[in-house]
């Protein structure tokens, strides 16, 4: 049954906000293996003479702590939103399931020993354009992959798009971009183009120009530039279909009153 567009937002601020009220409850560890609330925090401070001579047992560090972890925490968990979100519009408005709309892949292990097992590899959506009841949606999928291709540089053909979505890319760590360098050789050799789906325009100028030569299409969160190739937002109107730039500008008064409740708890020396 179709959502109305009420119901269809209210369905996709949910999956956006879910994630993000679990940083609501963070509480940090302080080196240890248990999280420590304000009067576990107070007495292990309290019990530390220096700590204690100067101050840091009062709930303003406590809170200072909160915040800080809370801060990955709150990025962290916008991402896993994005992610969700992102997989969801391609479900919704290409017609595809949830086994569709996902792909993995085996990464056998580079030893002989027989005690290591295979990994399973994911990433976070898939849009094979054969599988796209639409004519014309398929149509503009299979269109756009090929102008990906050709700016690209890539040479062997491609029956779909795999996608890793993320919120933004600050870090340079290279290890997690050695790691999706591997998925884009991965995916390239099972027929997809991979596509690295920022969400907002936050990315380390070094870390694009390398997932680009490494054969990723970058989409980065702009909006105003009718630009598909190059714009997450253009990317979801044009060629899957749906406003999702639209979506945030009809609910973000919903959105931040949400996130600000989420910000006040995580703030509170509690």
């Amino acid at each position: 049954m179709a959502f109305s567009i009420e119901e269809r937002d209210r369905w996709y601020r949910e999956i956006l906000l879910a994630p993000l009220r679990t940083s609501a409850y963070y509480l940090p560890k302080m080196g240890g293996g248990d999280e420590v609330d304000l009067a576990g925090f107070t007495t292990l401070y309290g019990a530390d003479p220096l700590y204690h001579w100067i101050g840091f047992d009062s709930p303003l560090m406590f809170a200072a702590h909160k915040a800080a972890g809370g801060m990955t925490s709150v990025y962290r968990q916008l991402g896993i939103g994005c992610e969700r979100l992102f997989r969801e519009v391609l479900k919704d408005e290409l017609a595809l399931s949830e086994d569709q709309v996902k792909w993995s892949y085996e990464l056998l292990p580079e030893t002989e020993d027989e005690t290591r097992k295979a990994r399973i590899l994911s990433l976070d959506g898939r849009v094979e354009v054969a599988d796209i009841p639409d004519a014309p949606a398929s149509n503009r999928v299979e269109d756009w992959i090929e102008r990906q291709r050709d700016a690209l540089g890539i040479s062997v053909p491609l029956k779909g798009a795999v996608f890793e979505v993320r919120q933004g890319y600050k870090s340079a760590d290279s290890k997690r971009q050695n790691a999706d360098l591997a998925n884009a050789a991965q995916a390239l050799g099972h027929g997809y183009l991979p596509v690295l789906a920022i969400m907002s325009t936050q990315i380390n100028t070094v870390v694009r120009a390398r997932y680009l030569t490494g054969n990723w299409s970058v989409l980065l969160g702009t909006v105003g530039a009718d630009d598909p190739q190059h714009s997450t937002f253009d990317f979801l109107r044009e060629v899957v279909g749906y406003d999702l730039a639209g979506f945030f500008q009809r609910n973000m008064a919903e959105l931040r009153t949400g996130v600000e409740g989420i910000l006040r708890q995580l703030l509170e020396a509690r």
